[in-house]
């Protein structure tokens, strides 16, 4: 007699199947609509993709249909926290084609609100990232301290998010009476709590637990994808145009003592948020060292007289700068036209993102979050 076995209905079990997960794309109100496919094995990422583009805006292309003056307001809109120093790139890279000198009171002015600028970025990571793992009281001391020195960026600009402060050859206008000692005292009172985050965030051993050892960024990854900025140097990568190739005032003697490029060996999430504290402790050390200059120089323009159709020459140039969130440069290209013939976009956020493609196969599902949060990026910043 013959005896026939047969076996049902065990399911998946038969098999090891991968699952593909989409995290996102996410509302524009969230960080931005940035879409992360990952393919499982359990809990464990097999692979990622980052998939962009959502935002796009073809700034890039819109530049090109724009004057030297309107390009700016499309240029300070990308990293919507970088504002100001969005603004900088563009008009630093249309007065090397011109070969124009800016007055000195404009050059101390723009170092003094692009370290203001880099301390708001800094201050809304801060925040945000301990609120991503579960903690949500530091957001609240985090907007705090951006009130307070956003209320000084206002009244100097009249702009909260978006300044439009720059121009072609300097600034829109001259400081209001009293503003700095008003920025002054805002300095001093953001500095006197930032021991909330020294504290409360970098002393809490769930955060440390969240962070310490996981996303582990290598330096060969970093120079690989062109990472830069705060990533770049919690990896050692110590990197910084600020020091290594001076713009604005950035060279003078007194703001070369005070410039200390923050860096760590670790590159986890922790150093990586270590890196930022850091960074806004000597953005706020810079910022009066900018006060003290701006103190002893003569009263004096903020901006050059310009034509009323501003031409750039004929020709090509590179401008770059140390944004908040890494790199970011400006490649114009100008046929002799009052538009450019083409602007390309350098930012930071388009190459960090890029690593997660390696750095993600092989962690946890549950530190996905700890990692992508420590990788401060904007989604605008990504997609241009």
């Amino acid at each position: 007699m013959t005896q026939t076995e047969t076996t049902v209905g065990i399911g998946g079990a038969a098999e090891s199947t991968d699952m593909v997960l989409n995290i996102g794309p996410q509302h524009p109100s969230t960080h931005g609509v940035l879409r992360l496919k990952l393919v499982l094995d359990g809990e464990r990422i097999g692979a990622a993709e980052p998939v962009v583009g959502y935002m796009h805006r073809g700034a890039e292309k819109l530049f090109e249909a724009r004057d030297y003056r309107q390009i700016i307001v499309l240029a300070n809109r990308h990293d919507w926290l970088s504002a100001f120093s969005n603004e900088l790139g563009v008009v630093l890279a249309v007065e090397r084609m011109l070969g124009m000198e800016v007055p000195e009171r404009a050059v101390w002015l723009r170092t003094l609100l692009a370290e203001l600028n880099r301390v708001l970025n800094h201050l809304m990571f801060l925040g945000s990232y301990p609120l991503e793992l579960g903690g949500i009281t530091p957001i609240f001391y985090s907007f705090r301290e951006r009130e307070d020195l956003q209320a000084v960026l206002e009244e100097v600009s009249g702009g909260r998010m978006h300044y439009m402060f720059n121009r072609v050859g300097g600034l829109k206008e001259d400081l209001p009476a009293g503003w700095t000692q008003r920025a002054r005292s805002a300095v001093a009172a953001a500095r006197s709590r930032m021991d909330v985050f020294d504290d409360l965030v970098l002393g809490n051993e769930i955060f440390r637990g969240r962070t310490r050892d996981v996303g582990v960024l290598s330096p060969e990854l970093v120079h690989a994808y062109g990472v830069s900025g705060p990533l770049a140097r919690a990896s050692g990568v110590d990197f910084d145009l600020r020091r290594d190739e001076p713009y604005l005032a950035y060279g003078d003697p007194a703001l070369r003592d005070t410039l200390k490029v923050v860096t760590r060996e670790e590159g986890d999430c922790l150093a990586r948020f270590e890196v930022l504290l850091g960074q806004v402790h000597n953005s706020l050390d810079l910022a009066d060292a900018c006060l003290d200059r701006l103190a002893e120089l003569p009263p004096g323009p903020v901006n050059q007289r310009l034509p009323k159709v501003l031409k750039a020459p004929e020709g090509a140039t590179y401008a770059w700068t140390e944004n908040p969130l890494g790199l970011n440069g400006y490649y114009l290209v100008s046929k002799g036209e009052k538009t450019p013939y083409r602007l390309k976009l350098r930012s930071a956020s388009y190459n960090n993102i890029q690593a997660l493609t390696r750095l993600l196969p092989g962690t946890l599902v549950a530190d996905m979050v700890a990692i992508l949060g420590s990788f401060f990026f904007v989604v605008g910043d990504i997609d241009k």
